[in-house]
């Protein structure tokens, strides 16, 4: 295998981190990890996410694209069994993904530091396709 070219914008997320953030259904501050890695020598990007306060669940995702409408996606399953796509955009130091699907839509923001140390992540999401809310935020650092 060889890069995806498309994928290349999401190169300062590859790395470990640690995360620490909040969900306004769950008190006190969340603590976890998560990493980014390139799979197949660049042709995927493989993100793995866990949080240590229960009710968060651990997950795992990969970043793909699609060379011939420039779009790229991300395939997303975590341990509850939920399996979702999300649609990717990536502009300078602003990655977002979001999913539109009608009875539960999200969206997140993931702003990277000048320094590329630092991650700050804002989700949001509908229940009703019309009034946003928020979600998980997460800021991650190296």
């Amino acid at each position: 295998m060889k890069p995806n070219p498309l994928l290349a914008s999401l190169s300062p997320l590859v790395g470990s981190w640690r995360t620490e953030g909040s969900h306004p259904y769950l008190p006190g501050t969340l603590h976890g990890r998560s990493s980014f890695e390139w799979i197949e020598s660049g042709a995927f990007l493989l993100w793995r996410s866990e949080i240590d306060e229960p009710g968060v669940p651990s997950g795992v995702a990969i970043f793909g694209g699609d060379e011939s409408s420039g779009e790229l996606f991300m395939l997303y399953f975590d341990e509850r069994g939920v399996s979702r796509k999300y649609d990717v955009s990536m502009s300078g130091a602003t990655m977002r993904w979001w999913r539109n699907a009608p009875d539960f839509a999200q969206r997140y923001t993931l702003e990277i530091s000048s320094d590329g140390q630092t991650l700050v992540g804002r989700g949001e999401l509908s229940k009703d396709g019309k009034t946003w809310e928020r979600d998980l935020d997460l800021t991650y650092r190296r």
